[in-house]
Parts: C-alpha cells; sequence; structure tokens
C-alpha cells in the first residue's frame, strides 16, 4: 500500500471530481463553440465552472481565462503583459529569487527581448520584505509577479501589503496561486491583484486545466493564435470534461481538510523533532506556512537517498519541486534562504492530501527515523 505525501506535485483527482469528468466526456462532448444542443451543454458546463471557480477568487466569471496549467497561466501573464507594453515606457518586471521556473524562465525570456528583470531577495523563511519592494517600484515597472505560497518551503507571502504596494506604485501585480488557492484566503479585489494563477491538479482536480484570473481592462497579448476563445486570449477548442471537473473541484474544497492539515503538519515537526536529532524545517511555522507542507533537512543525510529508501518502502515523498526533483543542483529556493548547498542538497519535502492520516504519518516518522540511522551509521 502507497502512502501517498508529494501532494504538492500533483494529488489525486477526488472520486466526485472524477465522475463529473466521466458524465461531460458521454453528455458534454460537443465543440462548445458550437450553436447545436451538444455545444449548448458543453458551454453550460463551462460556464458553470467559470461561476463556482471566479465566486471562489472574489471575481467577475469574464475575468477567469481557462488554460492547460499554471504553467501556461504563469507564461501567459508575463509574456502578455510584456509584448503589450514592448513599446512603453517602463519595461522593468520585478521578481522574486524563490520563484517556480513556470515565472523565472519566462522572465529570463522576456529579459533577451529588452525587458529588465529585477530578482528580489527573501529572508531565511523565504518571505519577501515589502519594504524591498517599495525600494524596487522607485524605477517605473509594468508588473510584479510573486507566489503566493511557495512550492518547495510553504512559506506564504503577504499578499495583501505587496498588492498595495503594486497598486500605489502603478505596476501590475502578477500572484501565482497553485499551490494556496483553497488553501488560503485569496480576494482579488480586496488584495489589490491584477492578474492571478491557479490550478487544477493540486486541488483534486483532473491535470491538465487551469485558469488565469485577468481584471477587467488589462490588455495582454495571447500566446496561442488561433479561434477567439476565451476573448481572444486563449484558442484552442475547450476541455470542457476537465473544466468541469476543476469547478467539482473548487465547489467541494473544504475549510475543515485545511484546518486538519495544518494540525497534522505541526504535529508531524513536533514529533519530527523529538524523535530525530539534528532537524530543521525549512521555511515559517505557523500561519505563515502552507497548511500541507513540511519541508525539511536533516544534518549528515541526503535528501535523495531518504527520498530512495521511502519509496522502497512504498512511500512517496520528493527532495524539492516537482520541476525540479530530476536536476542534482541544489534548490535554487533554499540556496536563496541563505542554506549551503550541502543543506539545500539533505531536504526533503513532504506535502499532504485532504485524505491523509495521522498513521500514515506515523509510519512516515517510523519509516524516517530508520533511514536516517541507517545512512548516518554509513
Amino acid at each position: 500500500m502507497t502512502i501517498y505525501l508529494d501532494n504538492a506535485a500533483t494529488t489525486q483527482p477526488d472520486p466526485a471530481v472524477v465522475e463529473v469528468v466521466l458524465a461531460a466526456l458521454r453528455a458534454a462532448y460537443g465543440n462548445a463553440s458550437s450553436v447545436h444542443a451538444s455545444g449548448v451543454r458543453a458551454a453550460m458546463e463551462i460556464e458553470r465552472a467559470r461561476a463556482t471557480i471566479s465566486y471562489e477568487l472574489g471575481c467577475r466569471p469574464d475575468e477567469l481565462i481557462f488554460t492547460s496549467g499554471g504553467t501556461e497561466s504563469n507564461n501567459l501573464a508575463l509574456k502578455g503583459v510584456a509584448e503589450r507594453h514592448r513599446g512603453r515606457e517602463g519595461r522593468r518586471i520585478v521578481t522574486s529569487r524563490i520563484e517556480h521556473p513556470s515565472v523565472t524562465r519566462p522572465a529570463q525570456w522576456i529579459a533577451e527581448r529588452g525587458f529588465e528583470i529585477e530578482l528580489l531577495p527573501v529572508d531565511g523563511q523565504g518571505l519577501v520584505d515589502p519594504d524591498d519592494l517599495r525600494k524596487a517600484l522607485r524605477r517605473k515597472t509594468t508588473l510584479v509577479s510573486i507566489a503566493q505560497g511557495n512550492s518547495e518551503v510553504g512559506t506564504i507571502q503577504a499578499i495583501s501589503e505587496l498588492g498595495a504596494i503594486c497598486r500605489a506604485a502603478g505596476a501590475l501585480f502578477h500572484v501565482d496561486a497553485s499551490q494556496s488557492f483553497t488553501r488560503v484566503a485569496i480576494d482579488v479585489e480586496a488584495q489589490s491583484v491584477d492578474l492571478l494563477t491557479i490550478s487544477a491538479h493540486k486541488i483534486h482536480g483532473p491535470i491538465g486545466v487551469g485558469a488565469l484570473y485577468v481584471r477587467q481592462g488589462i490588455d495582454l497579448a495571447p500566446l496561442l493564435h488561433g479561434g477567439e476563445h476565451e476573448g481572444g486570449l486563449r484558442s484552442g477548442s475547450y476541455n470542457t470534461p476537465a473544466i468541469a471537473g476543476f469547478g467539482k473541484a473548487v465547489e467541494i474544497a473544504d475549510d475543515a481538510d485545511r484546518v486538519e492539515m495544518a494540525r497534522l503538519r505541526d504535529s508531524f515537526i513536533r514529533e519530527i523533532g523529538e524523535r530525530i536529532s539534528d532537524v530543521r524545517l525549512n521555511g515559517p511555522l505557523g500561519e505563515r506556512r502552507l497548511c500541507n507542507n513540511i519541508s525539511l533537512r536533516v544534518a549528515g543525510v541526503e535528501g535523495r537517498a531518504l527520498q530512495a529508501d521511502l519509496s522502497r518502502r512504498g512511500i512517496a515523498i520528493s527532495t524539492g519541486s516537482a520541476c525540479s526533483s530530476t536536476v542534482r543542483t541544489p534548490s535554487a529556493v533554499l540556496l536563496a534562504m541563505g542554506l549551503s548547498e550541502q543543506d539545500a542538497h539533505r531536504a526533503v519535502r513532504i506535502t499532504m492530501s485532504k485524505w491523509t492520516t495521522e498513521s500514515e504519518l506515523d509510519q512516515t516518522l517510523a519509516a524516517l527515523g530508520e533511514g536516517v540511522t541507517r545512512e548516518r551509521s554509513r
């Protein structure tokens, strides 16, 4: 039996979501752009999901653009803004040193086309200092992009404060909420957010579907050219079953699950410190940490060795973000937080789902203890 603790990489679809996806495959298979009955049924499924998700974000349904996932949404936000501002004053983008590759790599691509990119530092907990953002915005800036919740160490940024700073400076504010959506409160209007990325497969929805919130009046250049889907911003026939499943995943998200994951997180962090010597937590404690995230480093033990040992026991964890788990270089996030390369290589990430049990975490603690003892005795 597998104990799955890599939910920051992807989550198991909820059975209720699977049912909605299958029902849409059977009954709403028409092209949603068609005017016949099957097309109308598909369009109704899409608009039902759009209404559900936009309500959760505090935005208008017509401000939500469906995409293939978080990576496409982040690329559309950054490249779409940069292309529209290419000939204007303030061709400058500010982001942080701990962003996901789907933000940092588009930023590099944009820099090669004449934009200036500034990377904000973070402290030892992975937090952006609002004063650093204020200083960065003394020069005219087109866009600021900051993730609400970090995928590796779980740090939750002060989005409301950062958004207010951007709004006062006249800079657009993009938030990558792929990891935080339904786990951390989001209100795009109250938090001065202009663009926001979300992804279905991080919240027990289908893989291959996401969305980008685009505040009314913001002009983006599309990545894809073809039909006029999503107001011309995202051409291509709609993935109706996946979109319907995304809506269902948001509909059934429950605050009680978030509270329970936070309780299990804190209990695990406390107990591992009591059972294993020289264990350090990467990132903050408490409310500044995603409810399902536990990132640790163990003195004298490589993270990959622990990951491999637990995998042999049927326990799935990771050594960092899913996008960097096959790369041997140390985590850029941990290095930016001030860790040495050696300590960065010692990190493991345990991420829970709403189905994670106390018994599963107890088994994981026991397995980690045995693995650490064996590695330290080598």
